[in-house]
């Protein structure tokens, strides 16, 4: 049972690219839920086709176009074809990754080009193009961002910089669209459990799921059910004086204390010898 008035976004129109599956395909699936006409985009025409049916099952207008984020002149058309069919658009989100695991004196630099092209670049390229239909009071604009744009991480070097781009990107338009109503945030996920960033990244083990739990403060994984709250959340008048903020919606990984992952609850952190009692 949602959180969420049923029908609070009826009338509104959103574009997700990145949006034919994983947590962007809940993100578009929660918006229509809750009354919104939604078009996702991303570069798999056959996706595209899966999502839009998947969709329209749900009894919501759905339509999916194949677009590859690193063309702008494509963004440009596809976002036009949605404002056409939509007559305009009040909710955009930036949600397409890209990820690999690979030490940085292995990294390519077509392989870190990739990753920038599809994150940060094509942040900018939805942000940009969303702007001439967008411009109005109670727009939202969301970018899906991740813990490594601020916390270090190894085999990632492509990955936290793009990232790290994209959170000043949030800031940035935060600060230049504000004036027109439209108001720019982020969503930053933590592990999500089943989400393709981990099966393609991870390759979970079950001593790796196992760890990954233990380090998140909530000891558990983060669902898409999560991540589309959130972004229900974003996009309602409860947030209405949200603007260029970045929700770290991760169970509290992104500045956990590496110990975290050795206490399983409260009372087992209470029983550390070094914990000194006061009376």
């Amino acid at each position: 049972m949602s959180t969420f008035a049923p029908d609070f976004l009826r009338g509104k129109a959103a574009y997700v690219a990145g949006g034919t599956r994983g947590m962007n395909l809940a993100i578009a699936r929660a918006y229509g839920r809750h009354g919104a006409s939604v078009c996702v985009v991303s570069r798999n025409a056959e996706r595209c086709a899966e999502a839009e049916a998947s969709l329209r099952a749900d009894g919501i207008n759905a339509f999916a176009m194949p677009c590859d984020v690193r063309d702008p002149d494509r963004v440009d058309a596809t976002m036009a074809e949605a404002a056409a069919r939509f007559g305009g658009l009040d909710l955009v989100v930036a949600g397409q990754a890209g990820n690999f695991y690979a030490p940085a004196s292995q990294l390519s630099p077509n392989g870190f080009k990739t990753v920038i092209d599809i994150d940060l670049n094509g942040t900018f390229h939805v942000f940009r193009a969303a702007w001439p239909h967008l411009r109005k009071p109670g727009a939202s604009m969301l970018a899906i961002t991740a813990p490594e744009a601020v916390k270090p991480l190894h085999f990632q070097a492509h990955v936290c910089a793009a990232k790290a781009g994209v959170n000043q990107l949030i800031r940035v338009f935060a600060q230049e669209w504000g004036a027109d109503g439209v108001r720019v945030n982020g969503i930053s996920p933590g592990p999500i459990e089943g989400s393709w960033g981990m099966a393609n990244v991870a390759s979970p083990t079950a001593d790796l799921v196992e760890m990954i739990r233990k380090a998140v403060p909530l000891k558990r994984w983060g669902t898409e059910e999560d991540i589309a709250n959130a972004a229900l959340f974003l996009a309602s008048g409860a947030a209405s004086f949200l603007h260029g903020s970045i929700l770290e919606v991760d169970g509290g990984i992104t500045w956990a204390s590496p110990e975290t992952r050795h206490y399983a609850s409260t009372d087992d952190m209470l029983k550390d010898p070094r914990v000194r009692r006061r009376s």
